[in-house]
């Protein structure tokens, strides 16, 4: 893959492919931190003598239909507020754009644009046409083969990796291919279905395998534990304790269940095999936390995706909280992403001692299962 770092930008015209993808609260952005994590390939290809155009999707608006809630106009406020130079919005640009270097231009919500998902090759053409380089650096849409991921890439002059797409390739492919041992895994969810691949690819990797939420409630019940009223995929038993073959899976000896799942709702310590047939089982218990901070505290390298419990409410939160602390305290090389994931780092304030944190949540699973991401062919 070329990188950006390795193309000649002086002059040119670029046309960046960015995740700000942010949410939003009554038409305010509510956290930034995808546009924050532009800002290194925007600013390299703003000091390389370059203008520069981003193109992003927002939401997931109807194709052909403006949407003003979607449209990009707070995005290019707050670019603009960290750039410290002025963001033009553009609404009509396919007929061409009149731009010179310095220039920093936002098309808006790209998914506005007909044919943007189905990668109309026209769309993709004139997208390409606005530049001489194409920067992908949204590895949160890499695995997505549209018309301003793959589309332009594949029709540009030049294509090549930006800095955010390269470093989360970087850090990925350190989980994967060279880890420091053991290497361990925490992942977490709602469903074993949901992320089956994934865990068939890390379990094969490595040295110990950390389920939470719903998929340990499958765990326990393909050992033969009772969960109760809890929620588990008894008819991926089978697949589950074949995970057990390829690496060690840890299963917790206690729990904490509950009659209910509201906020007030007590938290009920229980033994693994005393969950009675009314409760829920929502969160790995205080001791067997323990025993995951400790494995993780001897790891060389850990990758964290998902939650070991319900932590939006405090009540089934602690494992969650244990395990994350225990993984910003670590010496150990740390990867963790996903969207839940991310809002644990940020509830339980763990950022400044994770290595590396994933701005993508279907991408990361897509890549650590080993599946393509369309996007990445592009930039050759």
């Amino acid at each position: 893959m070329k990188r950006l770092s390795d193309v000649d930008l002086m002059g040119k015209r670029v046309l960046v492919r960015v995740d700000f993808n942010v949410p939003l609260a009554a038409g305010a952005i509510t956290n930034d931190q995808r546009i924050r994590s532009s800002l290194p390939t925007i600013a390299h290809v703003l000091d390389s003598g370059a203008g520069v155009v981003l193109a992003s999707h927002l939401g997931r608006p109807e194709e052909g239909v403006f949407e003003s809630a979607l449209s990009l106009a707070p995005v290019a406020a707050r670019l603009q507020s960290l750039l410290g130079r002025a963001v033009r919005l553009e609404r009509d640009w396919k007929q061409g754009l009149d731009m010179r270097p310095g220039d920093v231009i936002l098309l808006e919500n790209i998914r506005f644009e007909i044919g943007e998902k189905a990668n109309d090759p026209l769309l993709s053409k004139r997208l390409a046409g606005l530049c001489d380089v194409f920067v992908m650096d949204a590895f949160a849409s890499s695995h997505r083969a549209h018309a301003s991921t793959l589309g332009a890439g594949l029709a540009a002059p030049v294509s090549c990796g930006g800095f955010l797409l390269t470093s989360e390739l970087d850090s990925l492919d350190g989980v994967i291919c060279s880890p420091r041992r053991p290497l361990v895994a925490v992942v977490g969810g709602a469903k074993v279905s949901t992320k089956l691949e994934v865990l068939e690819s890390l379990a094969a990797k490595a040295d110990h395998l950390v389920l939470g939420g719903g998929m340990a409630n499958t765990l326990l019940l393909a050992l033969g534990y009772p969960v109760g009223a809890s929620l588990a995929e008894p008819e991926l038993r089978e697949k589950v304790m074949a995970l057990t073959k390829l690496t060690e899976v840890f299963c917790p000896h206690d729990v904490v269940a509950a009659r209910g799942q509201a906020a007030g709702v007590p938290g009920l310590f229980r033994r693994t095999g005393d969950v009675r047939e009314n409760e829920l089982v929502l969160d790995i218990g205080p001791s067997s936390a323990r025993k995951i901070a400790a494995l993780i505290g001897q790891a060389g390298t850990v990758l964290w995706n998902g939650p070991l419990g319900m932590f939006e409410l405090d009540q089934f939160g602690e494992a969650t909280r244990v395990a994350g602390e225990a993984i910003a305290e670590s010496s150990a090389f740390s990867v963790a992403g996903g969207g839940d994931t991310i809002a644990a780092i940020e509830k339980y304030d763990l950022a400044g001692g994770l290595d590396y944190i994933s701005t993508a949540g279907g991408a990361f699973l897509e890549y650590l299962g080993g599946g393509s991401l369309p996007a990445l062919s592009a930039l050759g």
